[in-house]
């Protein structure tokens, strides 16, 4: 399962999570940044990708679309890249089951 951060997450998360999601990346690294959530939700369709991001706009493409991609939505404020890590690590149980449930779209963490 590889994972895709959108813009407002940390360009070193991919890195960082490289052990738990090998083959993650930032949009960044993909030629994304500053395009529109389309392109992005596009492009994370067409590689097998999961979204990462604290964006809205991406659980309302979510609910309208449906998947893929599935959605890990991060519903926190401010905070540290580290703290995005612990979260992430902390729900990597919770995340490959929603990876592997056909029917979901959205995962929230907070």
């Amino acid at each position: 399962m590889k994972l895709l951060f959108d813009e407002n997450l940390s360009p070193r998360l991919a890195r960082d999570l490289a052990e738990q999601f090998p083959g993650s990346a930032h949009v960044r690294e993909c030629g994304l940044l500053g395009h529109s959530d389309e392109e992005v939700w596009e492009y994370a369709r067409a590689h097998g990708f999961t979204l990462v991001s604290k964006d809205s706009d991406f659980q309302q493409r979510s609910f309208i679309y449906g998947p893929p991609p599935k959605l890990v939505w991060l519903r926190i404020g401010n905070c540290t890249r580290q703290q995005v890590i612990d979260l992430i690590t902390t729900h990597e149980t919770d995340i490959r089951a929603f990876d592997a449930d056909a029917f979901e779209s959205v995962l929230v963490l907070s």
